[in-house]
């Protein structure tokens, strides 16, 4: 009678493979550390410790990897460590963050009301960056409930940028009760003034 494969053998294959690859990720070499990081994107389970080795990366290609990783993940681990570094103090590791989330509208869509309600005004400055290229048809709303409601000069700032290359009709008069809300922010003023410009001119 002719031999008939297991079926469970291919998980211990998997199994041996992943351990393989978390070790490879504390290697001394960055090389074997970005090969890890590329594969451990096929095991759904590891987004944590991917998180956990960005937090600690030197190499910016291992943490661009790493970050290649998380958005193929997209689970609520990854999206949670992503949202963790928008807190860092590292710009380059933020920015790596902000671009990753970009990618995710709409795994990060559910997040962007408390991201924007953060307490931290510096959080909801880098929110407002992850909706410049988010494609996601809420973009401007929230960017609409962020220049009435928030109370940071610096966080309207940049949703009235943006709101200049992606606004509509819609903004119009929120844009004007910006510019009553700070009458004494020239910033403001100005670019509330060029947003309503750009209106004019779609």
């Amino acid at each position: 009678m002719p031999l008939i494969p297991s079926r469970t053998a291919a998980p211990v294959h998997v199994e041996t493979d992943r351990e393989l690859l978390l070790a490879s990720l504390g290697s001394a070499s960055p090389a074997q550390r970005r090969d890890a990081a590329r594969a451990l994107a096929a095991h759904p389970d590891t987004a944590a410790v991917l998180v956990a080795q960005l937090q600690r990366e030197s190499s910016a290609s291992v943490r661009e990897t790493i970050m290649l990783s998380l958005v193929h993940l997209r689970d609520q681990v990854a999206l949670d460590g992503l949202v963790a570094c928008l807190r860092s103090e590292d710009a380059a590791l933020r920015n790596a963050a902000i671009a990753a989330m970009q990618q995710l509208p709409e795994e990060v869509a559910p997040l962007m009301s408390r991201l924007l309600a953060d307490p931290d005004s510096d959080v909801r400055i880098f929110a407002v960056n992850v909706l410049e290229s988010l494609r996601h048809p809420s973009v401007e709303a929230w960017l609409l409930e962020v220049i009435e409601q928030d109370p940071h000069v610096n966080v309207c700032a940049a949703a009235v940028d943006l709101l200049g290359e992606v606004g509509s009709a819609r903004a119009r008069a929120p844009l004007q009760r910006l510019q009553q809300r700070f009458p004494d922010e020239p910033f403001i003023r100005f670019a509330a003034s060029i947003a309503l410009q750009g209106l004019e001119d779609a």
